[in-house]
């Protein structure tokens, strides 16, 4: 993916890319958002905005987004639009109401990586999968596409796990650990669940199926594949999670106001994570802020090594941010607890405000830090942002609830 004119990965770039696509976001995207063109060699993609490596990292937000096409095609001409909008904060929200989902993920992915060690055959199966060469000439193609831009049409990494899943028969967490080291948008809610819904996983007992006929038609007959080359609907996944979804976990209070610290005169560090670089309209209007840290995740995706295009962009992402934030700025990516103790404590600060999030490597390492900087004296103040805070609620089963709640949601966001 590029953006001419701006820097990848920042803000600027993502901003140009809304305003070059917003003139589609209405009709034309209804129209022709599953239609596949292809974006090689690195060209944004032609029907679909090509924003989500930037609103993954909140460079660009989702209400900012929405009320693009609120404002340029009407509450009926921008409905589909806002609806694909919101299944992010559906996964997300989802997710972070059933955080086992994400444990039980990592440690079968854990085993399946085991299992490869063992299993020469399966080994080879998957790394030609990964290479892209599989025989089947739309997947190698997505391969190289994947590897190569770290971007997927949405409509196409659905075939892609389908046919990883049930045509070449693959353990389905291999393939999202996959995708998940190569999507510069990769989220660790909206790849693990989409690959489940796939798998049958998610919303029980209605996997999906690629077809060679919709393959044919969305890709404008850039492929071809012949029905027999790909596996026909069958049996799901389902059965191998008999247990179905775990019980809901309340959504938990978190910071707002963050009062307690506007009134302690206390210091405060901002923590910039791949979640939330757009620190501009962080509820820091009451605090004393002198400092900000990046904290970047790429690395911790997987056992294995994310692309070079991931980290970098990443970088971009947190660098930006702390540009942004107009503070000094720190990487404490790789520093021990007690080196981030004793950083905070040389700047005075005794509160680090980061965005709440949903499990993810991000979660997880704050949850390693957290003790031992609280034992010091040190805070993590997570908040919420409006959006989530508004659209988490409703994700509490499929997609259906959060979508007949969007016009309450935007009411209450106020949008437009």
């Amino acid at each position: 993916m590029s953006t001419s004119g701006s820097a990848w990965g920042s803000r600027q770039a993502g901003l140009q890319r809304l305003r070059e696509f917003t003139a589609r976001m209405g009709s034309h995207y209804q129209r022709l958002r599953n239609i596949d063109s292809g974006t090689l060699p690195g060209m944004s993609p032609e029907h679909v905005s090509g924003l989500s490596p930037y609103v993954r990292h909140r460079l660009v937000l989702e209400e900012e987004l929405v009320r693009a096409a609120l404002n340029h095609h009407g509450p009926r001409g921008a409905e589909k639009f806002i609806e694909e909008v919101f299944w992010r904060g559906y996964f997300r929200g989802w997710l972070k109401q059933r955080p086992g989902v994400w444990t039980a993920y990592r440690q079968g992915l854990e085993e399946d990586r085991k299992a490869l060690q063992y299993d020469a055959v399966l080994d080879q199966r998957v790394q030609a999968a990964c290479e892209g060469r599989t025989g089947l000439t739309c997947f190698d193609a997505w391969a190289q596409e994947l590897v190569e831009t770290g971007y997927l049409h949405n409509h196409t990494r659905m075939w892609m796990a389908s046919i990883w899943v049930f045509t070449l028969q693959l353990p389905w967490r291999l393939g999202a650990d996959w995708f998940y080291r190569h999507l510069l948008d990769g989220d660790p809610a909206s790849n693990t669940l989409s690959w489940r819904w796939v798998a049958g996983l998610h919303t029980r007992g209605k996997a999906y199926w690629a077809d060679a006929d919709n393959i044919q038609r969305c890709t404008q007959g850039r492929f071809a594949p012949r029905p027999e080359q790909l596996a026909r609907p069958g049996q799901d996944l389902s059965a191998t999670e008999p247990q179905g979804w775990p019980d809901l976990e309340p959504l938990t209070p978190a910071d707002s106001l963050l009062a307690d610290i506007s009134k302690s005169n206390a210091f405060t560090g901002l923590l910039i994570t791949e979640e939330d670089a757009h620190p501009e309209d962080w509820p820091i209007q009451h605090l004393q802020v002198n400092a900000c840290a990046v904290l970047a995740s790429a690395k911790r995706r997987s056992m294995l090594p994310p692309s070079d295009l991931v980290g970098n962009f990443e970088q971009a992402a947190l660098w930006d941010a702390a540009k942004r934030s107009g503070k000094p700025a720190v990487d404490l990516t790789d520093a021990s607890a007690s080196q981030w103790v004793a950083w905070s404590q040389s700047h005075g600060i005794s509160h680090w405000l980061v965005p709440d999030t949903p499990p993810g490597p991000i979660q997880e390492r704050l949850s390693q830090l957290e003790p031992v900087l609280a034992a010091a004296g040190l805070q993590l103040r997570r908040w919420r942002r409006p959006w989530d805070a508004t659209v988490w609620p409703y994700a509490t089963a499929g997609f259906f609830k959060v979508r007949q709640r969007i016009p309450k949601v935007l009411q209450a966001l106020r949008l437009p």
